[in-house]
């Protein structure tokens, strides 16, 4: 098997073994460089330990336009401390041995900034498995989708509740890895109650398509991870997490994580 192949396959591999064990993955969000580059690795290296699945990585923007006020302020705090894509994908390619696939979120101008063959090249090379922009639609992804097919990493597409079927349809056919569903119109942020819509929507999604489907944006508690775990294949969880490591003291942060994603994991096991 090529390394092409394999590495596009780690995505789907982990979502396989998570269906085996009947429970969805659990994917907590963690910005790069946040609240320093080496806490970051620290912190990532606790949060698997405590049961991540999969980790989305937010590459820090200085305009964030799909994120809400707990990580902008993340991505404030890295950018000011001097985060650098190249120090990203030097992290990453560390973090690589965890043995969860990485998926990287960042903003298309940070992309075509660097360069798009050598942004996606190189987080193919540091070993991420998925890549998300946000703010690069369909039409306008055909170049870092051929790239990223490549380069063996799933290319993943957004879908929102504003977003219609036939929309919907159309982003589906051009993703890979997983579809990310946006649970709430707006910012990411946590938030108390879920769209009661989503079940439908997820139920729509998942029958024009094997691949998985995830649930993201205000996910803020165990309670409400267990109960889209009945319905999604995989959990995202990002600023409930970063909020807490942000109120913790100086040196707990990896402990605070540690604990909220222990509560998450056995949260997404409940329906064992």
């Amino acid at each position: 098997m090529s390394t092409t192949t394999m590495k596009s396959n780690k995505l789907s591999a982990t979502f396989a073994r998570c269906k085996a064990e009947g429970r969805a993955a659990l994917m907590p969000f963690l910005t790069c460089g946040y609240p320093s580059l080496s806490r970051f690795e620290e912190i990532t290296q606790g949060v698997v330990a405590a049961g991540a699945d999969v980790l989305e990585i937010g590459f820090p923007h200085s305009d964030p336009l799909a994120d809400g006020p707990v990580i902008q302020k993340a991505s404030h705090v890295a950018l000011e401390q001097g985060f650098k894509v190249t120090a990203a994908f030097a992290a990453l390619q560390r973090l690589s041995g965890l043995g969860v696939p990485l998926v990287v979120m960042c903003y298309s101008n940070v992309v075509l900034r660097y360069g798009l063959e050598r942004f996606i090249s190189e987080a193919a090379s540091s070993g991420v498995a998925g890549l998300i922009v946000p703010d690069m639609i369909v039409e306008e992804s055909d170049a870092a989708r051929s790239l990223c097919r490549q380069h063996g990493v799933d290319f993943i597409n957004l879908i929102t509740p504003t977003t219609s079927s036939a929309r919907a349809k159309d982003i589906v056919a051009a993703s890979s890895g997983f579809i990310y569903v946006v649970s709430v119109t707006g910012t990411t942020g946590a938030r108390t109650e879920l769209d009661p819509n989503l079940p439908k929507m997820v139920s729509l999604l998942k029958s024009q398509s094997e691949i998985p489907v995830c649930i993201g944006f205000g996910v803020s508690s165990p309670e409400m991870a267990a109960q889209l775990s009945e319905i999604a294949d995989g959990v995202i969880v990002g600023s409930k997490l970063l909020n807490l490591i942000d109120a913790a003291k100086a040196g707990t942060e990896q402990d605070k994580a540690i604990e909220f994603v222990r509560q998450l994991r056995q949260a997404v096991e409940r329906k064992q």
